[in-house]
């Protein structure tokens, strides 16, 4: 019987997207086992992507909109609305993302989520009660306060004057005024699609485990970290909610505690979401073996990123899951913890960071074939 293999790959983060990383692999398959029956899923955990699996998937409609960037340049950002006619989707890594600012520019002490929450706006403006919104590959630690105020939240200092964009602002967060908050949010469900668990604060938390890939050095860390903290300390005392130790709290810079405070959120899986618009389950249940990927794999992905929740639905149906990664940082062993049964590095040599990016597709498909054949070497003749 040919092998089955489902193919789920997310994207890899400037340099290919979920659906040519899918083909990519495929390609590599096919050299190792030409007759294996291949299903290619492009997945994506509320990060990059997420947009377009939950609007092509569905047959939905693209909008476009031009909104506060990160760093307060402008930005033409998309979102869109599902299939059903009734859910938007607003993927922040379109509108507050890192991939935005390039590499000298980054600084999660002034990013802004502000572009986030008016696209959030838009949707509610447009007559959508229901918003998904994913949070992954954000440029921003400001809790969410940047959203906020684009929805009619205030964020005010001890004499009452509102505090600058950035999550180093809060340092000086006094009190909250939500009295102006956009009306509609009052009847709308909001769902933050995470793709990580993390809580808001500590050695776990958004600024200590995502702050140094947006550009923070360890002291910016904890400065960052304090400023979340006392975030989370003034919505207790002011909205009675304690986002503090919530998973998935620190999703994207603290956007998730933000949702949750300033949204009336409920967070999910990222991925498991997904999953379940893509019919995911059914197509691993009759596999023999499921190949994911992403860029980095490092202890944040088992945190609930792509790989591990792939490899988490894959395992309730006793098909193993190899993750093939664009490189390997800290902690990665932890993911053979969390379902995945093999880390296969795409690299080939050393080469700059450029270069590697530059040829994604061709690294994924000869790393594809590797894999298989040490994989084919384990089956029954």
């Amino acid at each position: 019987m040919p092998l089955r293999i489902v193919i789920a790959p997310q994207a890899f983060k400037h340099s290919i997207g979920a659906r040519a990383a899918a083909t990519a692999i495929e390609r590599g398959i096919r050299i190792a086992i030409p007759d294996a029956e291949t299903t290619l899923i492009p997945v994506a955990d509320g990060g990059d992507g997420t947009l377009a699996a939950l609007i092509d998937t569905t047959g939905g409609q693209f909008h476009q909109a031009t909104v506060t960037g990160p760093l307060v340049d402008p930005v033409a950002a998309q979102w869109g609305v599902m299939g059903d006619g009734q859910t938007a989707v607003i993927e922040m890594a379109l509108a507050s993302g890192l991939a935005l600012i390039p590499d000298d520019r980054r600084d999660p002490r002034r990013a802004t989520t502000y572009g986030t929450g008016q696209l959030m706006h838009a949707a509610l403006d447009a007559g959508y009660s229901r918003i998904i919104v994913g949070l992954g590959g954000s440029a921003t630690n400001d809790g969410g306060t940047g959203m906020a105020a684009a929805l009619g939240v205030r964020f005010l200092d001890a004499s009452g004057k509102d505090l600058p964009p950035g999550g180093a602002a809060l340092a000086d967060l006094s009190r909250i005024d939500a009295s102006a908050l956009h009306p509609a949010l009052a009847d709308a469900t909001i769902i933050g699609a995470t793709d990580v668990t993390n809580p808001l604060c500590g050695d776990t938390g958004a600024s200590a485990i995502f702050g140094p890939q947006k550009g923070a050095t360890p002291d910016m860390v904890a400065e960052l970290d304090s400023c979340l903290s006392n975030l989370a300390a003034v919505v207790k005392s002011d909205l009675g909610l304690d986002v503090l130790d919530t998973p998935g709290s620190g999703a994207a810079g603290g956007l998730g505690a933000g949702l949750i405070a300033f949204a009336g959120a409920e967070l999910r899986s990222g991925i498991d979401m997904v999953c379940d618009v893509l019919d995911f389950d059914r197509y691993v249940a009759a596999a023999d073996l499921v190949i994911t990927g992403e860029g980095r794999a490092d202890r944040s992905t088992a945190f609930d990123k792509t790989p591990v929740g792939v490899a988490r639905r894959a395992r309730s149906f006793g098909v193993p899951t190899i993750l093939l990664a664009g490189s390997l940082g800290p902690g990665y062993d932890l993911l053979y913890d969390h379902g995945i049964d093999a880390i296969v590095s795409i690299a080939e040599e050393p080469t700059d960071l450029s270069a590697s990016l530059e040829r994604g597709a061709e690294l994924l498909e000869r790393a594809a074939e590797r894999a298989i054949r040490l994989y084919s070497l384990g089956r029954p003749a």
